[in-house]
């Protein structure tokens, strides 16, 4: 039997598991971690020697990963403030052919309350509870988002571009942007032409990325790379590094719609090449991970990352994001552990 570690009182007694946590995971949230801020990349000219030479070591690599879900580890409170943390970078996503009005407006009241009330109170955030970073839809959907995520502060994020291949004429792929941006999404995630990278063609590619920035005018463009089809880590590392020369906000993995979608190799390339580009301009570039993520423990694990390679500063929704759609009912299920000692059936927790 595990000893009880809780606190004992001055009367003798100990505290319930939910007051415990009301007294200490709101203290244990770092006040780095609190509070997104507004950033953009103005990008730069194609410079080709940036990237062109460069060499991936890929056994360091995977060696390096291997050491996120078993070297690195947070417990108790501090895994529940972080997993609280995790919640604030979610792109809650719903991105099906059957889609609805409905569906969406369903999926953005989950956004504001993406935590039951109680487990919201017994975690000490009744006063600033917990949202999500976006609510991420397509394009005839956006309308419908912003509708019902209005005085919420959640902004909508579109795919455009043709997604998930990008392979429609470069004219429509703007013209839906546009549209995206008109209707009043905050956030463009734009794919590229992935026969851009195989073929080594960077100025198409680059050129490519600088106009979807254009088109997208105020808002953000995140550059999905679609790294299950890149190959090679030197691909993904030279893709990334193009991309944010021609003025992409975030780097993001997959569509996840690939056979292959966010793994931890690709992830710490990606991170590597935008701390790069960081320390020869300056410029903090976003980072989100998609497709695959499901689980509280996958949220940890890319939190780990980020904080080990980049710092507390890409901690924050504006610069990391995690897209993911059935990940928010597995945290909410561990917090519920958390603060009653007892795990939830799955379906004790709405997606939407």
């Amino acid at each position: 039997m595990t000893q009880d570690s809780s606190p004992i009182q001055q009367d003798g007694t100990r505290p319930s598991r939910a007051k415990t946590a009301l007294q200490t995971v709101k203290s244990v949230l770092p006040k780095a971690l609190v509070g997104p801020s507004e950033h953009r990349n103005p990008g730069t000219a194609l410079k080709p020697e940036w990237f062109d030479t460069i060499q991936v070591n890929l056994s360091a690599i995977e060696r390096r990963a291997a050491t996120m879900g078993t070297r690195r580890s947070v417990k108790k409170n501090y895994q529940a403030a972080w997993l609280v943390k995790a919640i604030t970078c979610i792109d809650l996503t719903t991105l099906a052919g059957d889609d609805t009005p409905g569906r969406v407006h369903r999926l953005a009241m989950k956004a504001r309350r993406p935590l039951r009330d109680d487990l919201v109170e017994a975690l000490g955030l009744g006063d600033a509870p917990p949202k999500v970073g976006a609510v991420c839809v397509y394009p005839t959907m956006v309308a419908p988002a912003v509708k019902a995520l209005r005085g919420s502060g959640i902004p909508v994020a579109s795919v455009a571009t043709g997604f998930p291949a990008g392979l429609t004429p470069l004219p429509q792929r703007l013209a839906e942007i546009r549209y995206a941006v008109e209707e009043g999404a905050g956030e463009i995630d734009i794919v590229i032409t992935r026969a851009h990278v195989l073929l080594g063609e960077w100025q198409a590619l680059y050129d490519e990325v600088a106009a979807m920035r254009e088109a997208c005018g105020p808002a953000h463009l995140k550059a999905i790379l679609g790294t299950g089809d890149l190959k090679t880590l030197r691909n993904v590392y030279k893709a990334s590094m193009v991309a944010m020369q021609a003025g992409a906000d975030f780097i993001k993995t997959s569509t996840g719609k690939e056979d292959v979608n966010a793994t931890m190799p690709v992830s710490l390339t990606m991170i590597r090449a935008l701390r790069d580009y960081g320390d020869l301009t300056g410029e903090r570039v976003g980072f989100k991970p998609a497709g695959g993520l499901k689980t509280a423990k996958d949220a940890l694990n890319w939190l780990t990352l980020m904080k080990e390679e980049l710092g507390h500063p890409w901690l924050q929704p504006d610069l990391f994001r995690i897209g993911a759609s059935s990940m928010l009912a597995d945290i909410e299920r561990q917090l519920e552990h958390h603060v009653t000692g007892q795990y939830a059936s799955a379906a004790h927790h709405a997606m939407a």
